[in-house]
């Protein structure tokens, strides 16, 4: 079941985002989110949902605008599944409520700036799911171990 968060669901929000952080191999950032910073961070999304099955988290989506203005009907969005419940096609349900939940805020596009050309998974959902790819930008994302790697922007249409 996708829901919106709760703030009883932080704690295992922060640690299955900080897992995906630690990884270094999928979101830019580079620092991991305290109680605080989590609080404050997915608070201000225009939307946070969560994964629940069996009374656990399993997984998570921020949903925002990639812009302002004259570009702020385009949405962006960052989905984390826990590395013990990815597999189970978690991400595709986060990703599809997403979609709905864009659209029903009044978001015309979903747009991911930075999908990291070696996350095939990811890729193939997206495609799946009739996202468009971009093309891609050598050298977009530096790996935790320090080594540059293509991103391939996407888009779709709400």
């Amino acid at each position: 079941m996708i829901r919106q968060y709760s703030q009883h669901d932080l704690q295992d929000m922060i640690r299955i985002w900080n897992e995906v952080v630690e990884e270094g191999i999928a979101f830019p950032q580079e620092d991991c989110l305290d109680p605080e910073s989590g609080s404050a961070f997915f608070s201000a999304q225009s939307y946070t949902g969560v994964a629940e099955t069996d009374g656990r988290i399993r997984g998570l989506y921020i949903l925002h605008p990639n812009n302002v203005g004259r570009c702020g009907h385009i949405a962006n969005a960052s989905y984390a599944v826990a590395s013990d419940s990815r597999g189970q096609h978690i991400g595709e349900q986060l990703v599809k409520h997403c979609m709905e939940t864009g659209r029903r805020l009044g978001f015309r596009i979903l747009q991911f700036n930075a999908v990291v050309e070696s996350n095939i998974h990811a890729r193939h959902l997206y495609e799946r799911l009739g996202f468009v790819p971009l093309g891609t930008i050598p050298g977009g994302f530096r790996r935790k171990d320090g080594h540059y790697e293509a991103i391939c922007p996407y888009y779709c249409e709400l």
